[in-house]
């Protein structure tokens, strides 16, 4: 089986690459490791996406507003919100292989083996008994119960080193668990160090004089630093939200997984902001809104999840990943967390500034709490990709691959393809996009047969296909196929922008939520 998803993931990124989606960056000299550009249907998709989450938190909610903030921020906020003492990964390398490694997901690998024997043990004994109880079994069961018993220690032990920052710990847990390298096989270990995963530069024309400042690694600061600018210029009272797209720079140990985790990524971030103490009620309404927005695009409703986090941030009181079914297994695409007051307390610390609301209501000024909710675009793009990608044997024996992408985030909507060069044949299909090109994006191709163009089309997710053939020029009327179905009809020219609009919509996506 997990052959077999090895060959769907390489088979994805092959066909993002041929058929202009994801390019790896800088590859004419031999790339840079972990980072990829966006190519001319992955820009197309990637900003539908974009447009899906901007048009769901601004313009659904009258209490959401969107900025753009900048990239470079003063070094000190990064002090402030704890980066710059306590954005490591613990990492380890492999004296034999010479390869580098998480620690603490070498840990949780190992303890996902355990699970993996505690699932067999229930699946074996299902098989042999009739009425299987399997709770009665997993808590009775003495070999399960010595799994699970090394389970609860691992995880134990695990938050208990991450928390206290102990290395030493951590590589104490990696031998006990008898934790081997992938690639060599060997349990020859360095010691476990702290990496600090932001990437700094110099700001100043001269370096001596030149301040440190970072990259930013995620994009919800600059939304806290600018909380009262938006609060005050918006007239925004509690609850309110502020939304942001941007991008983020995370120097990864480990970035592998094609686009999954990369060194440079984009995150779709919303910050809201509540009284103390209505923050759970938040967060419980933001975890509904937010898998509703995931599942009403359609990718199969079993491939998503909740996790709830065992290790919650210092500055959290609860936290929890909107997990999606990739390729390579359930894996976070998105986070929703209570944030408490920490980050506009943090600021209000290390600035002198005070960040205040004033609630007229109540009558009092308090600090707010936040729920965040931050999805990762490019894992978006990802789970779109290879939920949508298919290859499929037809009735008259021939293979397609096609990408089942949501019509309203694929890139061309629709396909113009006049059934030969003559005969007045292209002329009437350049008529016919002139007219829809201003509403939807439109591909004109008339080289080839129509069998091979309608592949083609497949293959980039183009959910329908115009044809333009000698009938459309007696009665004005085309044949629609359709992507998924492959079936055609003819319909009139007149009719085609008002049905292709309403299929491909973006705004009926967001209504059905």
């Amino acid at each position: 089986m997990a052959n077999q998803e090895d060959n769907l993931f390489k088979n994805v990124i092959s066909h993002a690459k041929e058929y202009g989606f994801i390019f790896p960056s800088s590859e004419i000299y031999d790339g840079l490791s972990a980072v990829y550009d966006y190519g001319q249907n992955g820009a197309e998709l990637k900003n539908n996406i974009k447009e899906y989450w901007w048009k769901f938190m601004t313009l659904l909610h009258d209490n959401i507003v969107g900025i753009d903030s900048a990239i470079f921020m003063h070094p000190t906020i990064w002090k402030a919100s704890g980066h710059v003492d306590a954005f490591n990964d613990p990492m380890v390398d492999n004296k034999d292989s010479k390869k580098r490694y998480r620690a603490d997901v070498l840990v949780e690998d190992a303890v996902a083996k355990l699970q993996d024997k505690i699932d067999k043990e229930v699946e074996k004994a299902a098989k042999r008994f009739e009425n299987f109880d399997s709770a009665m079994f997993i808590s009775t069961n003495a070999r399960v119960v010595e799994y699970q018993k090394k389970i609860d220690e691992a995880n134990e032990r695990l938050k208990s080193a991450m928390n206290d920052g102990d290395m030493a710990a951590m590589k104490q847990l990696i031998e006990d668990l008898e934790v081997t390298c992938p690639v060599s096989g060997t349990r020859n270990w360095t010691e476990v160090r702290q990496f600090n995963l932001m990437f700094s530069t110099e700001m100043g024309s001269v370096a001596e004089d030149a301040n440190k400042i970072y990259l930013r690694p995620e994009t919800a600061q600059g939304i806290f630093v600018n909380f009262l600018n938006v609060q005050k210029t918006g007239r925004m009272k509690i609850p309110f939200g502020i939304a942001q797209i941007g991008k983020a720079f995370r120097n990864e140990i480990v970035a592998r997984q094609f686009i999954f985790r990369m060194r440079e990524f984009e995150q779709m971030e919303m910050q809201f902001f509540v009284k103390p103490g209505e923050e759970m009620k938040w967060y419980e309404y933001w975890k509904d809104k937010r898998m509703k927005w995931h599942k009403t695009l359609g990718l199969g409703d079993n491939n998503y999840r909740f996790h709830d986090h065992l290790n919650l941030a210092h500055y959290a009181n609860a936290a929890c990943d909107i997990q999606f079914n990739f390729p390579m297994g359930f894996k976070e695409l998105e986070g929703i967390h209570s944030r408490t007051d920490f980050d506009l307390k943090s600021h209000e610390k290390f600035s002198g500034k005070k960040l205040q609301y004033f609630d007229t209501e109540a009558n009092q000024n308090y600090i707010p709490y936040v729920v965040e909710t931050s999805v990762g675009l490019d894992r978006m793009f990802l789970s779109v990709l290879a939920s949508s990608y298919q290859e499929e044997k037809l009735e008259d024996g021939s293979d397609r691959v096609v990408l089942r992408i949501p019509a309203s985030l694929a890139p061309n909507k629709v396909a113009i393809l006049p059934l030969t060069k003559k005969d007045g044949l292209p002329e009437k299909a350049m008529e016919i996009m002139n007219e829809l090109k201003f509403d939807l994006r439109c591909f004109y191709e008339e080289k080839d047969a129509i069998g091979k163009r309608y592949r083609r089309q497949d293959a980039i997710g183009t959910p329908y296909c115009i044809t333009i053939d000698h009938q459309t020029l007696q009665d004005n009327t085309v044949t629609i196929r359709d992507r998924d179905t492959m079936k055609q009809e003819r319909i009139s020219v007149d009719v085609l922008r008002a049905k292709l609009m309403d299929a491909c919509s973006i705004n009926n996506l967001l209504r059905k939520i």
